[in-house]
């Protein structure tokens, strides 16, 4: 998995690993990092000790950018795998998923009930599946309640980096189109569109309201407390593990995406537009 830096990474692991630990198997974490090991040097190594199985979750498979023919000569080998949060038509494994769009619809409409027109997308880079399938359910729901364009959308949309810093970036920028509320692609966005906000005078949500997404741990105790869309890591989690120990047992296992679909949490970052 990616880095741990995000709360979101270390909840799937801590319940992917005591499911693993509760079968009677022993997990192996490996997390990237900039100037550490790569996805392919980690999976060599896996593959020398003898590994039972993988499960990617926020892979390169979630990267369309990225060359996914190594996941095919996984499966070629029989290897069992599963990839948690990207889909791959092409490979023939489980893949388990939030549902992004209706996470979007859900965010949106409580926006909307909430009188915002202005309302901004904010997110990491296009080339991730999670954020075109976020990128995409943000706009069908923005037309559908709002009849707004393509053309009026482009100026709401801000694809940044992923994190703080990326969010205050993106939250400057949708600050300048005169949004009066923002859809974040990760609740840690979410904390640097505050900052962002705070940092041109403005209280939240008097002023602004933010939207995060993943309610990863201790979102309920920022200020104010984190509106957001609840990933359900628990659920994905050992759907996962259930999936990849039908494939080491030998059983077969549809070869499909599994959607979960995620709850919107109301806290303190919402409110009424002024």
């Amino acid at each position: 998995m990616p880095e741990l830096i995000n709360p979101i990474f270390p909840a799937f692991a801590q319940v992917i690993e005591s499911a693993l630990s509760q079968r009677g198997f022993t997990p192996v974490l490996c997390t990237q990092s900039p100037s550490g090991a790569t996805e392919e040097e980690y999976v060599e190594m896996l593959l020398e000790r003898g590994v039972s199985g993988i499960i990617f979750v926020s892979g390169l498979h979630a990267d369309t950018g990225a060359d996914h023919e190594r996941y095919q000569a996984l499966v070629d080998r029989r290897l069992p795998v599963v990839f948690v949060n990207g889909w791959l038509p092409s490979v023939e494994a489980p893949f388990v998923s939030s549902d992004e769009y209706a996470a979007m619809e859900q965010a949106v409409t409580h926006l909307v009930a909430l009188g915002h027109r202005r309302i901004g997308f904010a997110s990491g880079p296009e080339r991730f599946i999670v954020v075109q399938r976020k990128l995409t359910g943000y706009r069908t729901s923005m037309k559908a309640q709002l009849g707004l364009s393509d053309e009026d959308l482009d100026p709401l949309v801000a694809l940044s980096m992923f994190g703080v810093e990326g969010g205050e970036a993106a939250g400057r920028q949708l600050l300048d189109a005169g949004v009066t509320a923002v859809v974040c692609g990760s609740d840690m966005m979410a904390l640097g569109v505050i900052r962002a906000a705070r940092q041109r005078g403005l209280a939240v949500p008097g002023d602004f309201s933010v939207v995060g997404y993943d309610d990863a741990p201790m979102m309920e105790f920022t200020d104010p407390p984190m509106t957001t869309i609840r990933q359900p890591v628990q659920a994905m989690g050992l759907a996962a593990v259930q999936s990849l120990l039908e494939e080491v047992r030998g059983h077969a296992t549809p070869h499909t995406e599994f959607l979960f679909r995620p709850e919107l949490v109301v806290r303190g970052s919402t409110g009424p537009a002024r």
